[in-house]
């Protein structure tokens, strides 16, 4: 299978060196960025090829790694599941919005294709799945992120709340840090409980997820580190992202 992949920054790079290694079992051959210095660079770790349009990055390939931002993400996934290929989306915040889920959702089956959502840099998500069969009555995450990671500056190293609202808000104001709460929601089925939190105190992202429900009561607390190269990017995000592919070309499935 010949991936190509869209946005070619941390977790790219750590997806196409495990190619490099022979951790995964697809080809990531074709690359796109907004910055061709990024894509040509990437591409020549894996003799690969940097491609010019998301256009012939489609259709040189069979499945669409999408790394780049919502925007990228809102843009270029119709295109990629009207051409009838499927697609990997790292944007999951982009997904939050009603009217865009349903778009790729009618396109994706009428085109007879397929789009995938990584779990990322939380844990639990199986449950949390399994736990939607049901009814879910609470469910919260905190995400707890040293200051640089999040952008910001916070005084007398003081753990410093920046949001608490639901998870439609979150990735609107933090899109480049809390797509695990998109990915925690539309596994839940529901508009997650989301409090930000910078801390100068602490050298991992953290995310802790509190779900209850009439199954009994979920609590799961993972500490991240970032990406070497990006703070803002934990490395789990881009380990997800290779098993992903692992998954979607083996026969033997293990999870929900």
């Amino acid at each position: 299978m010949k991936i190509g992949i869209i946005g070619c920054g941390s977790i790219a790079t750590i997806i196409t060196k495990f190619a490099q290694k022979g951790k995964v079992n697809v080809d990531p051959k074709f690359f796109y960025d907004v910055s061709e210095e990024k894509s040509i660079k990437l591409a020549e770790v894996i003799n690969g090829e940097a491609v010019k349009t998301p256009k012939e990055l489609i259709e040189k390939s069979d499945l669409i790694v999408e790394t780049a931002s919502q925007q990228a993400a809102k843009k270029i996934i119709p295109q990629v599941l009207e051409s009838g290929k499927d697609a990997i989306i790292l944007s999951s915040g982009a997904l939050l919005d009603i009217e865009f889920l349903k778009k790729i959702k009618k396109i994706s089956k009428e085109n007879n294709s397929q789009f995938y959502i990584p779990t990322g840099a939380i844990s639990g998500i199986d449950a949390v799945k399994a736990a939607s069969m049901g009814e879910i009555s609470e469910i919260t995450l905190t995400t707890t992120k040293p200051p640089h990671s999040l952008g910001v500056e916070v005084k007398n190293n003081n753990p410093k709340i920046l949001f608490e609202g639901n998870a439609s808000k979150a990735v609107q104001e933090f899109p480049m840090n809390v797509n695990v709460a998109a990915v925690l929601s539309l596994a839940s089925e529901k508009n997650v409980k989301v409090r930000i939190v910078a801390d100068p105190n602490i050298q991992y992202n953290t995310h802790e997820i509190h779900v209850k429900g009439d199954f009994g009561e979920i609590n799961t607390k993972i500490q991240n580190k970032s990406c070497s190269n990006n703070p803002k990017t934990s490395a789990l995000a881009a380990y997800s992202t290779a098993q992903l592919l692992n998954r979607i070309n083996d026969n033997f499935k293990i999870g929900t």
